[in-house]
């Protein structure tokens, strides 16, 4: 099946979403940041990245920046619960401006990363 990386510097989310796609036949690689997520990507074929918009270090906005900037075909699914701008701006409208397919409001469902992953992904 496909290769997904996931990308959020909280462990707990990581591990779940890995469990979600490796459940459904995918191979997780998980990193816990922007910085980490580029340098995993360029390191393995990655079919589509799963991210968290804010995270310390490089956050999710930029992470999407500078691997759609290489790499335009990169397939992304965004995950936020917060603008990490003190609520002015809408961090899960600019991933999808950039070029997110999905954007999941957090919490989210099993369901949620399940349909996002396969819509993503046909």
């Amino acid at each position: 099946m496909a290769k997904i990386l996931i990308v959020d510097d909280e462990e707990p989310i990581r591990m779940l979403v890995s469990k979600i796609v490796t459940k459904d036949g995918h191979q997780a690689m998980e990193a816990e940041d922007g910085v980490h997520a580029c340098e995993a990507f360029s390191d393995a074929d990655i079919d589509l990245i799963i991210t968290d918009l804010v995270m310390p270090r490089r956050n999710g906005i930029e992470m999407i920046m500078q691997l759609k900037k290489s790499h335009p075909q990169v397939k992304v699914i965004a995950i936020s619960g917060g603008s990490g701008f003190s609520g002015q701006i809408d961090l899960l409208s600019v991933a999808q401006l950039l070029g997110a397919k999905h954007v999941i409001k957090k919490p989210f469902t099993v369901d949620d990363i399940r349909e996002a992953v396969n819509d993503t992904l046909a």
